[in-house]
């Protein structure tokens, strides 16, 4: 059986974790984790306690976005090393409002061939760390391996980052498809990221939107549209969170009004 028609474990979630959000996407390069970065950033400065987990298991690359050589990290967890929260470091990218981060392995993709029973194992791991938090975000890797529908389960909403591109609106509406069977009661918000306008961005929510409700019996509810702006390449390449950089830029205005949005919701 492969990673795609494998379930990940379905019926086991944990109903009420409301404070885990997974950020997924069905294709790379639609600006998944810069907004998994952006988003813990904007929740901590409303006054939140965040955790940003790196789950994308085949190519971490949260720290390199953020200019980061971490001491500990993943690996060292899943080699029995460290546990969990051993793993766990602070990120204050302006000395005021932080979060904390749990680094993935960057540049190698060993983390993504783990059994099944060790993701499910290390998706309750992080369940495990709610308590100590407003907000857990996991910033899960690109696609459908049950790798990503393994750290999927524990998170009662799933944030699925989409642009008007076609294929990045048809992977997004099969990563829905395949999370909705694993796992029915997950609760979707879609993000359009890289709109031209608000009015750009509507359209291509609309389109996702009803084809999930044509095949799939659901709508699931806009998140919000974070505009296209060019500082956020230009924050990236300088490795400088956009909130620190260009705090003012459309982008940066855009996801500040999401995160209040899920900081009123939790």
């Amino acid at each position: 059986m492969n990673a795609t028609s494998q379930p990940a474990r379905p019926g086991t979630r944990r109903v009420n974790s409301t404070k885990l959000v997974a950020v997924a996407s069905g294709k790379g390069g639609v600006g998944k984790t810069w907004l998994a970065v952006t988003l813990c950033q904007a929740l901590a400065r409303n006054g939140r306690r965040v955790l940003l987990f790196d789950g994308d298991l085949g190519l971490a690359n949260v720290d390199i976005q953020l200019g980061l050589m971490p001491e500990r990290d993943l690996q060292g967890v899943l080699a029995g090393q460290l546990s969990l929260r051993g793993a766990i470091m602070p990120y204050k990218p302006d000395g005021t409002a932080g979060f904390d981060l749990i680094a993935g392995q960057a540049g190698t993709g060993n983390l993504a061939s783990l059994p099944l029973e060790r993701l499910n194992a290390l998706a309750d791991r992080v369940l495990a760390l709610d308590g100590e938090y407003d907000h857990v975000v996991i910033d899960l890797g690109a696609g459908v391996e049950s790798s990503v529908r393994a750290l999927t389960r524990p998170a009662a909403t799933c944030l699925v980052v989409t642009t008007d591109e076609p294929t990045s609106l048809t992977d997004a509406y099969a990563f829905i498809k395949l999370i909705r069977r694993d796992f029915p009661e997950t609760a979707f918000k879609i993000v359009v990221n890289m709109a031209a306008n608000a009015q750009a961005g509507d359209r291509t929510y609309r389109t996702l939107a009803k084809a999930c409700q044509s095949f799939l019996g659901l709508t699931p509810p806009l998140a919000g549209v974070v505009r296209r702006d060019d500082h956020v390449p230009e924050a990236i390449r300088h490795q400088v969170p956009l909130l620190t950089r260009h705090p003012n830029s459309p982008a940066a205005v855009d996801v500040a009004r999401l995160a209040e949005q899920l900081a009123h919701q939790s």
